[in-house]
């Protein structure tokens, strides 16, 4: 997948999915804008762009921010003139809690980040896109778009809200020549699903991923790389017939109804 000349903003990109995503269009040839509120993890990850001779700049923002999402998208566009490929991927999981004990600001911020900053993204990129009658988008979903996690009611709404903001903005930028699509990621190697495993059996957090990760027909979690190809293909003319759908990566654990209440800690 030829990525020479394009420019690509990737949300999230200190890490996991969206470190691994940057690194790959780098290394297609795209000059990347790396966007993270952790500045470390950020400027990390520019920095291996950079190691590898990649055009890269990092981008401080909080997405659930307007005037934050607003200077990423000008941040690209000042320094390299046009948007082709947008990962609008930052999010975060949330606490583990039934949803009559969920604490309402921590629901609130899962929507915020998961929801509004997906959101902001795409009224804010999606412009760009259309003025230059091009372009590709892919938003972060999950299985947890698709099927439900018990315990985790406010990532489980924020990621079915995710896969209808695709569908709807979509069917808005079709006749643009601007293409909107989400992958959903089943259980991946990054610190996400380390965390939930360390709340879901503090005591044996080792012990609870080898009995998921039984569960999964493949045998094992996704990596991170592995969902960077599905995005970097989404985004390349590779898919220039794919719009508006949502593309499923999870060792077929949707496909066999494995859920995390399967294991016990």
């Amino acid at each position: 997948m030829d990525f020479s000349g394009k420019v690509a903003i990737v949300t999230g990109g200190g890490g996991g999915i969206g470190r691994a995503t940057s690194l790959g269009f780098a290394k297609g040839g795209a000059k990347v804008v790396v966007v993270d509120r952790d500045e470390s993890l950020g400027e990390g990850t520019a920095g291996i762009l950079r190691q590898q001779g990649g055009d890269t700049t990092y981008v401080r923002a909080d997405v659930t921010k307007s005037a934050d999402v607003q200077a990423y998208v000008k941040a690209a566009l000042d320094k390299y003139g046009r948007i082709d490929c947008f990962f609008n991927n930052a999010g975060i999981e949330g606490k583990l809690a039934d949803t009559v004990d969920y604490d309402e600001d921590a629901f609130d911020q899962v929507i915020a980040v998961n929801v509004r900053g997906v959101f902001l993204g795409l009224k804010y990129v999606l412009p760009a896109l259309i003025k230059q009658g091009s372009g590709a988008v892919v938003n972060t979903a999950s299985v947890a778009g698709l099927v439900a996690t018990p315990g985790m009611s406010a990532y489980v709404a924020s990621k079915h809200a995710v896969i209808g903001l695709t569908k709807a903005a979509s069917g808005e930028v079709a006749r643009n020549g601007v293409r909107v699509n989400a992958v959903c990621p089943g259980p991946i190697d990054t610190r996400m699903i380390q965390s939930i495993a360390q709340t879901r059996s503090p005591n044996d957090p080792a012990g609870f991923a080898a009995g998921y990760q039984q569960m999964i027909p493949i045998g094992r979690y996704g990596r991170a790389e592995e969902i960077a190809n599905l995005v970097l293909f989404l985004c390349s003319d590779a898919s220039s017939n794919m719009t508006g759908g949502h593309y499923v990566s999870d060792g077929g654990r949707t496909a066999t109804g494995g859920a995390f209440t399967a294991v016990k800690a």
